[in-house]
């Protein structure tokens, strides 16, 4: 791979410096500093083929006043203080934290909680599980950002980012889905004026032994989080949704060859990737930002007609699909919805762009 990396990464600029950027905006759990959140906005970040209009961040895998520190301290490390940063949504628009930790109890117990941890049950056995609480922000590992947040919430950022550039703007959504429902339901022309929306979510029938998904393959975070504001986005007229399951993230993963690789570099990216990205994991994130930059990669995908179930019940967030014959009468749009991928090829795209210099970035 050493020998590829600098043909790969010349390729990939000279293409960006052809073509004309591609506006996005990114929505995103932005947990960290590194892991699958803050590589997939910096996977964007970090291609020349992308001008990245702002990042609205939602609650998710962690709360969103940290999140959004440790991306505002992530964009400094790279040189992208300038790209901004939007608080989005605390709290989904219905399923709570408490009602969850009771359903658990009836229906069982899910493996990922995100920013809830298991509070709930710590608090009723008088404990502690080290989880922190949605206002409170514990230091940050890469240290405190200097610059701030937009004073505007994520809905009316996102809805005047495609209103000021009609079928134009690619939503790209890799976390819970509030911050979308709250921009639809205030502009009802949101989803049509983008020009697609590329998200990370939902699962088919992974085939895998990690028991996360083995015994429960409809079951995906983003969708479970907030299930209903998944139904809002799935039923919204885009022009066009590809969907990153949980199916194909599976077989992408990051290797430490991948971090050994990338530490190689001395850009900014590739120092901060080789500093906080230290465990090995599924590529969920990272693997729909690369898709969006070029769908090539995807080498498998199933056209569905794709809802969630908001019964409230214990298959509450899970993922439904039907066939155009079979579907339901209410208004589903057809999801394209990835289940494999050139994992190579993949591999070498996200090392190339984890290697490179980082577009646009103040001298350092």
């Amino acid at each position: 791979m050493r020998r590829i990396f600098p043909m790969v990464l010349s390729l990939w600029l000279a293409a960006g410096a052809r073509a004309q950027p591609r506006l996005v905006v990114i929505d995103q759990d932005a947990y960290g500093p590194g892991g699958t959140n803050q590589m997939s906005i910096m996977a964007l970040l970090q291609s020349p083929q992308v001008r990245v209009l702002g990042i609205a961040v939602v609650t998710g895998d962690g709360w969103r006043d940290e999140e959004v520190q440790h991306t505002l301290r992530m964009l400094e490390l790279i040189g992208r203080p300038d790209v901004p940063v939007v608080p989005g949504a605390v709290f989904p628009l219905v399923r709570t934290q408490q009602e969850t930790a009771l359903a658990e109890k009836l229906a069982g117990g899910v493996g990922w909680l995100g920013a809830w941890g298991r509070i709930p049950e710590a608090i009723q056995k008088g404990g502690s599980t080290g989880a922190h609480g949605a206002w409170e922000v514990p230091p940050l590992e890469e240290g405190p950002p200097h610059t701030q947040p937009l004073a505007e919430d994520a809905a009316h950022f996102l809805i005047r980012q495609v209103r000021a550039h009609p079928h134009q703007v690619t939503v790209y959504a890799a976390g819970p889905l509030t911050d979308l429902a709250l921009a639809i339901r205030l502009d009802p022309q949101f989803a049509e004026l983008a020009q697609g929306l590329v998200m990370m979510g939902g699962s088919l029938n992974p085939q895998s032994d990690d028991p996360e998904f083995a015994y429960s393959p409809r079951h995906e975070f983003n969708f479970w989080f907030d299930p209903e504001a998944a139904r809002i986005v799935l039923r919204a007229h885009w022009p066009r949704i590809d969907l990153t399951t949980v199916d194909v993230s599976i077989k992408a993963r990051l290797t430490r060859q991948m971090l050994d690789e990338i530490s190689q570099s001395h850009y900014p990216a590739a120092r901060y990737v080789a500093r906080y990205s230290r465990d090995v994991s599924y590529m969920w994130d990272e693997l729909a930002a690369c898709s969006l930059l070029d769908p090539s990669i995807i080498t498998g995908a199933r056209e569905v007609y794709m809802d969630v179930d908001v019964s409230h019940g214990p298959s509450y967030g899970e993922t439904l699909t039907w066939s155009k014959e079979l579907k339901p009468g209410t208004d589903l749009q057809l999801v394209h919805a990835q289940v494999d991928v050139d994992v190579p090829r993949f591999t070498r795209m996200f090392v190339a762009l984890m290697s490179g210099p980082t577009p646009g970035a103040a001298p350092q």
